[in-house]
């Protein structure tokens, strides 16, 4: 597809927003004009049989369990991330648990570490985008890949690539800390269960 100066003018000088998000020129120009990545997609159908199959187990686990088991591995993946000295960009009490994001230690080669632990564990995390490009990873625990083994090779992998690369940190202490945040919720859990039962 291609487009006339005139073309290009008319499209850029629209007064109305366009309706949708799919063919919108403006988004199509600065797609191809731009340098840095910009989402703008026209959905598969495969996506919209992937949807269908996500709300199945979606309701099959319980939307109020399914709430409970994201912030169980966020809070498990905070802490790790927290034991590696790693700081959060969001503040505690305005984060989702399915996006953890941290800023990226100062001196380190953040697109190198997430090449190594893609290459050497299989693992993709996030990269920064826009204005943080570059200055944060970004942790996602979503859906299905929500789970413990997860956390844990997420903190494994990037203490391992780290401390590899010449940071000072010590994966046995991450992994500690997730495991005793597990530990912690797993007890507050059964103690909660208790009082129900004893009233």
């Amino acid at each position: 597809m291609s487009f006339s100066e005139a073309a290009i003018a008319r499209v850029k000088a629209r007064k109305t927003k366009v309706q949708s998000w799919f063919m919108d020129l403006n988004l199509v120009m600065a797609y191809w004009g731009e340098t840095q990545r910009t989402y703008h997609h026209t959905a598969p159908g495969n996506s919209l049989y992937a949807l269908h199959e996500a709300l199945l187990l979606l309701r099959e686990e319980g939307l109020e369990q399914a709430w409970a088991r994201h912030q169980r591995h966020h809070l498990a993946i905070k802490a790790g991330l927290e034991a590696m000295g790693l700081k959060f960009v969001v503040r505690e009490g305005a984060r989702l648990p399915q996006m953890n994001a941290v800023h990226v230690p100062a001196g380190v080669a953040e697109a190198e570490v997430r090449k190594r632990l893609l290459a050497e564990f299989n693992l993709e995390i996030g990269a920064g985008l826009g204005p943080l490009a570059g200055k944060i990873w970004r942790f996602g625990l979503m859906g299905y890949s929500c789970k413990a083994e997860n956390v844990m090779l997420s903190l494994s992998a990037l203490g391992s690539v780290l401390s590899d690369m010449g940071c000072a940190v010590e994966v046995g202490q991450a992994e500690a800390a997730a495991h005793h945040a597990y530990a912690a919720q797993h007890a507050a859990a059964a103690k909660a269960k208790a009082g129900k039962k004893s009233a």
